[in-house]
């Protein structure tokens, strides 16, 4: 028969508190994805762990309405909010995509008081394209 492990205090489920509160980010890095039919903000601490996450689909808007300038300022405030209450102060910016949510999601970034301290374009861009198939003979 296994031995029994004794349980330490109150701690029924293994769960000790709030992980979310507990945790106090100075620092983190914010990317903003900007696709051309949705818009992504993702704020992450310096070593690359996601604290909170917004996009303009689970802001509540719907089909196209989700790639206007607007969506992505929502977006972001609802990101924002979440981290400026855990004691975020500055933070990096990367922005990716074409899309027209780049520069709202910047404006809404630099007015919600985090100090911003470089702000990166990492849009992909190819130096000479793929490979081309191999031509199929007739």
């Amino acid at each position: 028969m296994a031995k029994a492990i004794p349980r330490i205090g109150s701690r029924r489920n293994g769960r000790i508190g709030s992980r979310r509160s507990a945790r106090r980010i100075p620092k983190g890095v914010i990317h903003v994805q900007a696709s051309f039919n949705n818009t992504i903000i993702t704020i992450t601490d310096v070593r690359g762990r996601v604290v909170s996450w917004s996009s303009a689909g689970t802001c509540g808007f719907k089909g196209t309405k989700r790639r206007t300038p607007f969506a992505a300022q929502t977006a972001a405030v609802n990101a924002i909010r979440t981290v400026v209450e855990q004691g975020m102060q500055r933070a990096e910016v990367m922005i990716k995509g074409p899309g027209l949510g780049r520069d709202a999601a910047l404006r809404a970034i630099r007015r919600s008081g985090i100090l911003l301290t470089f702000i990166r374009d990492v849009t992909p861009m190819p130096h000479n394209g793929c490979r081309p198939p191999k031509k199929r003979r007739i």
